[in-house]
């Protein structure tokens, strides 16, 4: 086992369940294509430099296409994320991207050539079900936001194998400032489309999220704004170091220790805390993720000839 790997990993699970919260603080007064933006723009003026060190042969890449792929599916991730994030308890939002490990079973099984025995796919079929118990289709009280967090689990998985993909030939400051290039194009085309809130006014709180008008930042945020930035580094570096150094579907697993620290910012900042089904829903999709790390651990997967 990689154990400086999954330390590194479980630091950026950490600060995302941070960076998590506090984007859900500012989503009732800012739009979410000015907040992506601007805590790019501060996260790339601290990883640029990292990045610099390794001289001019260091920012350049062989594989841009890759890259871009890379880079739009983790943009799309964290934009559903954050739309169905606005209208969602914090716990059960991040429960639901965390099935991204059942995804990235099935990217590694398909793209990158991995095998996995019957014990891997049980524990893909435990985490579905967990999913089932977090979102309770079968009450009349259905949200249909949780099709956000689902659509940003499926594109994080895809991230992630991306760069698996890509770790052979890239470094990890390499792969954590073109994901803040990606941030920084995307969400400033959006700003110029929607910028000015023409299609504000929305009754759903992720779709007003998503659509509102950029405002000034008020004094007392500047602070968070500047936080997400910094936190965004840490993040950007954490994940990608640890995905370079280690296989893809060993290691996502472990993302779901962001789950305890997600329960007590929702309780602490939100009063937010699951019922009973969705917290047994929440302890089976960390069940299908232990799962797949024991099995992960005796056995390795055989790659196509």
């Amino acid at each position: 086992m990689n154990l400086k790997a999954v330390g590194v990993l479980l630091l950026g699970v950490f600060a995302i369940s941070f960076m998590d919260a506090l984007i859900k603080m500012l989503s009732g007064d800012y739009a979410l294509h000015q907040i992506v933006f601007i805590r790019a723009v501060i996260s790339l003026s601290i990883l640029l430099p990292l990045l610099l060190r390794y001289g001019l042969s260091g920012a350049r890449t062989r594989r841009p296409i890759a890259h871009l792929v890379r880079g739009l599916l983790l943009v799309i991730a964290n934009m559903c994320f954050y739309t169905g994030l606005a209208s969602l308890p914090l716990a059960e939002a991040s429960a639901i991207v965390f099935l991204s490990p059942v995804f990235v079973t099935f990217f590694s099984w398909s793209f990158l050539g991995e095998r996995f025995g019957p014990v891997r796919w049980i524990a893909v079929l435990v985490g579905l079900a967990g999913m089932v118990c977090v979102v309770q289709p079968f009450t009349g009280d259905l949200q249909w936001a949780y099709l956000w967090p689902l659509v940003a689990a499926f594109c994080y998985a895809g991230f992630n194998t991306a760069t698996r993909y890509l770790r052979e030939t890239e470094s990890a400051p390499m792969l954590a400032v073109m994901a803040q290039v990606s941030f920084i194009l995307v969400s400033g085309l959006i700003g110029l489309t929607l910028g000015k809130g023409q299609w504000a006014g929305q009754s759903d709180a992720g779709l007003e999220f998503l659509f509102r008008a950029w405002r000034w930042p008020v004094e007392g945020d500047v602070i968070y704004f500047v936080g997400l930035g910094v936190i965004s580094s840490v993040i950007a570096l954490s994940i990608s170091y640890a995905y370079r150094n280690a296989e893809a579907s060993f290691l996502s697993p472990f993302e779901y220790a962001v789950l305890p620290f997600v329960l007590l910012w929702g309780l602490l900042f939100f009063n937010e805390f699951p019922n009973l089904l969705a917290l047994t829903g929440i302890g089976l999709i960390v069940a299908g993720g232990l799962v797949v790390w024991v099995d992960g651990r005796s056995k390795t997967p055989v790659p196509l000839a």
